[in-house]
Order: C-alpha cells, then structure tokens, then sequence
C-alpha cells in the first residue's frame, strides 16, 4: 500500500517533468509489481507516460529524514522519451554536487533540477539501463541542497520484467 500512496505523490511530482500533453491525466494507474519495481501508466493514446519506480532498500545517514526517495525509469508512447532513468529525491539536490549513479563498477553522472537527477546523455541513459538489467543493486550517491551527503542502495530484482512490460504499454 506504500506503493500507491507514494505514487500519488509521485505523479504530483513526476508532471512537471512531463510534456504538458502527457499531464491531461490527473493520476497514475497501478499495472502490476515486477520483484522489487512496480509499474504505472498515466494519460490515454499518444499523451500515454508509463514508467517503473523502485524505493531504495537502504538509505543513508540513517539519523535524517530523507523523505519520498525513487528511481524510475519512464518511456512516453508518443516517443518523445524511451527509458528514461531519473532519480528523485525527497529533498532539494545541491546542483553543484550532482547525484551519481553506480551498478557495479559504471558510474553515470547526472544534472539536477530541483528534486531530481538525470541523465546528460541519451547514449548514458541507454548504458545505465543496460548496467541496470545486468546488475543486482544500483547505488546512488546524491548531496542535499544544505550539504548533507546521502547514499542510496536500490535493488535490480525485476527490473527487466517490469521494463519489458513497460514496453508493451508504452
């Protein structure tokens, strides 16, 4: 029941990084749960977002209160994006000390806007999607706005299941 209350935050959230097209749906729709990722939809047709978001398993300092944490992965039916990775905080990010990424020993830099963290490139994008399928844990290292240094630890478990069945509805 985490899940569905946090999604509803989350697509507070999550619409204003959508195109405005995508945004007609007032709130995220439940597809199903893969291992430790579950998967959303939201908009009808060409305006259709579906996404997989997963909370992390660990989080660092434990003595602070880190808020609503996800990693997501999202792809518009329309195309605008496919498989896009982000990372979102429940804090602002300090955008000099951007959040990094870490399946294994690839290491993925991002850029902040806000809350959020992502990817410069679609070729990095691609890469950490694919480390993401290969690997187990992903960690994400991330700086609050008034500097406290946080480590995240995200499973990997159903990661490929879900992102396939992204595919199919997106």
């Amino acid at each position: 029941m985490m899940f569905r209350s946090t999604a509803l935050l989350l697509a507070a959230t999550l619409g204003l990084a959508m195109p405005a097209a995508a945004q007609d749906s007032a709130e995220p729709v439940f597809q199903g749960a893969h291992g430790d990722w579950r998967v959303f939809t939201r908009g009808e047709g060409q305006a259709r977002v579906c996404y997989v978001l997963s909370t992390p398993s660990e989080a660092l300092p434990r003595n602070v209160d880190h808020g609503d944490v996800f990693f997501l992965v999202a792809s518009w039916a329309n195309g605008d994006a496919d498989e896009q990775p982000s990372f979102m905080a429940g804090y602002p990010l300090r955008p000099e000390s951007p959040p990094l990424a870490r399946v294994g020993s690839d290491r993925f830099a991002m850029f902040v806007s806000d809350r959020e963290g992502f990817i410069e490139e679609a070729r990095d994008e691609d890469r950490l999607v694919d480390a993401m399928r290969r690997g187990s844990t992903m960690r994400v290292e991330a700086m609050s706005e008034r500097g406290t240094a946080t480590v995240y630890e995200f499973s990997l478990s159903g990661i490929t299941a879900a992102l396939r069945d992204v595919d199919q509805r997106c």
